[in-house]
C-alpha cells in the first residue's frame, strides 16, 4: 500500500539513506547504488521506489494493485513509498504510458523488463545469479524439436545436464525458466555445492497453459509416448526412470495430476502454489477461486488412489491468503493416499521469485 513520504525538503529521503536534495545529481548518484530501498515500518517495511523522467506507476505481480509514483516539486524525482509485509519477494516493473520497463536502480532483474524485490528479513536465494535487466542468459546446446502428433504444433525443448546429467527433472512453463530466471545456472550451483545429484534438465514451453495443464490426460501421453523417447536420443546422460515433474501454479496441479493418473511415469513431483482451485468451468467464473476447496484434484484425492510410490514437496506463498485452503486440503489429501509429503511456504505471494529457491529444495528433496 502506498504512503505519504514523512518529512519536507532535502531530508524527505533521508530515513532511506538518501540525504541529498530529490532530482540532483548527488541524490541519482547515492540511488544507483541499489533499489528499492527499505526501512522498518509497524511490524513490516516501508520501502522507496524511484523512477527518474516522466509519470509511471509501480507495477506489482500477483501481490498489490499498481501505485501511481508523485512527483518531487518540479525535478526529475518520481517515487513511491510502499507499505510491505514481513518476509516479501515480489516481481515488478515500472509502467510509463502502457511500455514496462525494469527498474535502472535494481541489479536483480527477471527478463528485459521486471525486476526483483525483497524485503530485508526475506530469505536468503544462495543460488541465483542476480541478473540485470540487459543481461541476456545462455540457452542450452541441446534442443529438440518436438512435433508432437498429439499436442497442436512444434515446440523447441532444451536441455541442460546439471553436473554431467542424470535424472530428468521436467521444468513445466520452461521458457520462464529459461528466458527470466536462471534456472540452468541455479541448478548448475546447487549441484555443484552438494545439495542436490546431477540431473538432466528438460525445459518444457507450453503452447496453450490453460488446455495443457487443466486436468487432462493428453499432456502426460505425450510426454509419456513422444518426448521422453526423444530425450533419451539426444545424447545427453539422462535417468527417465526418476523422473520429477517441477511445475507452479496451473503447472503444479498439471503435475500432481499426472502423478495421481500416470503413476507409472510421474513418481516426483515439486509444486509451487499450484492451481488446486481448477475445476472444469472454473477459470471462466467471476471468482474461479471461489468454488469447492480443492477443486477437482481433491475430489480425484478423495478416492483414494494408492500414491505409496509418490513423492511430493509443496510450497505456497505466505501472502497468498486465497490459495491456502485450497493448497492445505491437497497436501493433506495426498498425504492421506499414501504419499511422502513434504509441506513449506514461501517468503512470497503467487510469483516466480519467491518460488525459485523452493523449487531447488523440493526438487532435492524428492530425489533423496
Amino acid at each position: 500500500m502506498a504512503g505519504e513520504l514523512p518529512g519536507d525538503g532535502e531530508k524527505a529521503f533521508g530515513r532511506f539513506g538518501l540525504p541529498d536534495a530529490p532530482g540532483s545529481d548527488a541524490f541519482w548518484s547515492a540511488a544507483g547504488a541499489g533499489a528499492p530501498r527499505s526501512v522498518p515500518d509497524r511490524g513490516g517495511w516501508a520501502t522507496l521506489f524511484l523512477w527518474r523522467g516522466q509519470a509511471a506507476d509501480v507495477v506489482f505481480e500477483s501481490w498489490s494493485e499498481p501505485v501511481p509514483l508523485r512527483r518531487w516539486g518540479d525535478t526529475d524525482c518520481w517515487y513511491a513509498e510502499v507499505r510491505m509485509p514481513a518476509r516479501l519477494r515480489v516481481t515488478y516493473r515500472f509502467v510509463v504510458g502502457g511500455t514496462a520497463y525494469a527498474d535502472p536502480f535494481n541489479p536483480v532483474g527477471a527478463g528485459g523488463d521486471l525486476s526483483v524485490a525483497a524485503t530485508p528479513d526475506a530469505p536468503a536465494q544462495p543460488h541465483w545469479p542476480a541478473l540485470g535487466p540487459a543481461d541476456v542468459l545462455p540457452v542450452p546446446r541441446t534442443r529438440i524439436r518436438w512435433s508432437s502428433g498429439r499436442l497442436d504444433g512444434r515446440r523447441t525443448v532444451r536441455i541442460h545436464p546439471a553436473g554431467g546429467g542424470g535424472p530428468v527433472v521436467l521444468l513445466l512453463d520452461g521458457d520462464d525458466w529459461l528466458y527470466l530466471h536462471p534456472a540452468a545456472a541455479a541448478f548448475d550451483s546447487a549441484v555443484a555445492s552438494g545439495e542436490m545429484p546431477a540431473v538432466t534438465l528438460v525445459f518444457l514451453p507450453a503452447a496453450d497453459r490453460e488446455s495443457e495443464f487443466a486436468c487432462r490426460p493428453t499432456l502426460w501421453e505425450a510426454v509419456r509416448d513422444e518426448l521422453l523417447p526423444l530425450v533419451a536420443e539426444c545424447g545427453v546422460p539422462a535417468d527417465p526412470g526418476r523422473l520429477v515433474v517441477a511445475g507452479q501454479s496451473l503447472g503444479g496441479l498439471s503435475a500432481l495430476y499426472a502423478a495421481v493418473e500416470f503413476p507409472d511415469l510421474v513418481s516426483r513431483v515439486a509444486c509451487q502454489s499450484g492451481a488446486f482451485w481448477w475445476a472444469p468451468g472454473a477459470p471462466d467464473l467471476a471468482d474461479p477461486l471461489g468454488g469447492p476447496v480443492g477443486g477437482a484434484l481433491a475430489g480425484r484425492l478423495r478416492e483414494r488412489p494408492d500414491l505409496s510410490g509418490l513423492r511430493a514437496a509443496f510450497d505456497v506463498g505466505e501472502h497468498e491468503a486465497r490459495m491456502l485452503p485450497h493448497c492445505e486440503l491437497v497436501e493433506s489429501l495426498t498425504g492421506r493416499a499414501g504419499a511422502a509429503v513434504r509441506v513449506s511456504r514461501s517468503a512470497a505471494g503467487h510469483d516466480r521469485a519467491g518460488w525459485r529457491q523452493a523449487l531447488l529444495r523440493d526438487v532435492a528433496w524428492a530425489l533423496a
